[in-house]
């Protein structure tokens, strides 16, 4: 197949194609996602293309149900697990599954898997009564998150289909709890005893640090589990939002002008792009976007022109892997309510691989140069783990887009 696709670039770039694709226009949005009925939402996650949004809302009824939102079906609740409320934390790269917890007849906190098909999945426990879903590997076949043991311990796990819930153990204490999973559910990340951790099967659970205090946690991590976000405590007793690598260990991500807080909440797929909150010279909580030639931006000042008079984007707690969509929850003033928002910021445009604002032949040659290829990277551009003929349309239909 990768032969066949070198050898037809040409015929795939005529002039006839040319002709018949479209330039996509590039745009800019901000959508309030509504409620279920009640008075505040709030966005957890996103799928890889920005089309469903998951997380929680209450109820006309007063109780938080967990909602998996479309454009074109709006809100939808997910139910319970026969109790009276439940949350949405994660969802896979399609947007077909979608993670949590609920509150099951007994009264007690349960992790689910959600999909259209099969509903809401109770995924049990670690021997207790308790247990908490917050990530899910791109393909939605990995969910991490904590419960307790038959000991009555809060322990991290990472749960499979096949394997069911795995104890990922503890940094030597007697708690942890896992927050994010790399996108083939190979690399997990939370805390564990007060610290960030970054687990994997080969290495166990790693101490992560702290930037010079006594408390980190790591609430997310990128697709290949190389870089992991989240928030520690500074000399000054502080918590500031973090980047960790392996070679460059934690750096301090700093706040909002005249700030002294931030937290990172999500990071882009290639761990370039990172969102979250701080605290601005008011110390008003915003959300935040960082990158390295741009440090960290008050969302509301870049996307000023998006708001209307009063409203405002306070958390922001997940991207896009190509780092184009986020979400969070704000101060939406048209419904004087604190909502769930999606934040399209039109960049980078859809079949731009190398992220230059301009889908040519270099993203062509790209897709084309890793096809067959194993996914979960900027030419995996539908996200699905396999570089191959969808990714390679993408391409094609947004060719000449901001050329």
């Amino acid at each position: 197949m990768k032969h066949w696709a070198q050898n037809g670039l040409k015929a795939l770039t005529s002039a006839w194609v040319l002709a018949l694709l479209a330039t996509v226009a590039w745009s800019q949005s901000i959508t309030w996602l509504g409620t279920l009925g009640g008075y505040w939402s709030y966005a957890s996650d996103v799928s890889a293309d920005g089309a469903v949004v998951v997380g929680f809302a209450v109820n006309a009824a007063g109780y938080s149900h967990a909602f998996r939102w479309t454009a074109s079906g709006g809100m939808q609740d997910l139910g319970t697990l026969g109790g009276n409320w439940s949350v949405a934390w994660g969802v896979s790269a399609d947007g077909a599954v979608v993670v949590g917890w609920a509150e099951n007849a007994a009264g007690w906190e349960r992790a689910f898997r959600w999909t259209a098909s099969g509903g809401m999945q109770d995924l049990g426990t670690l021997g207790g009564t308790w247990s908490n879903a917050y990530g899910v590997s791109a393909d939605g076949s990995v969910v991490v998150g904590g419960a307790r043991n038959d000991a009555n311990q809060w322990r991290a796990f990472r749960w499979t289909v096949d394997g069911g819930m795995q104890d990922l153990g503890t940094l030597g204490g007697g708690r942890s709890e896992a927050w994010g999973v790399s996108a083939d559910g190979a690399v997990v990340v939370g805390a564990s005893d007060g610290y960030a951790f970054r687990w994997t099967a080969a290495g166990g659970m790693q101490d992560l640090g702290t930037l010079g205090g006594n408390w980190s946690v790591a609430w997310g991590v990128s697709a290949d589990g190389a870089v992991v976000v989240g928030g520690a405590y500074n000399a000054a007793w502080y918590d500031r939002a973090f980047r960790w690598t392996a070679s460059g260990g934690m750096q301090d991500l700093g706040t909002l002008p005249g700030g002294n807080r931030s937290e990172a909440w999500g990071v882009s797929a290639d761990g370039a792009v990172v969102v979250g909150w701080a605290y601005n010279a008011a110390r008003r909580q915003r959300a935040f976007r960082w990158t390295a030639s741009r440090g960290m931006e008050d969302l509301n000042t870049t996307y000023a022109n998006l708001l209307t008079n009063g409203s405002h984007l306070e958390w922001a707690t997940a991207i896009s892997p190509d780092g184009r969509y986020i979400v969070g929850s704000g101060y939406n003033a048209a419904t004087r309510r604190n909502e769930a928002f999606l934040l399209d910021t039109g960049f980078p445009r859809r079949g731009d691989v190398d992220r230059n604002g301009c889908v040519d032949d270099a993203d062509l040659l790209a897709v084309l140069s890793a096809f067959g290829e194993r996914g979960y990277r900027n030419e995996d551009l539908n996200w699905d783990g396999v570089i191959d003929d969808a990714d390679l349309l993408i391409v094609l239909f947004n060719f000449g887009s901001g050329c």
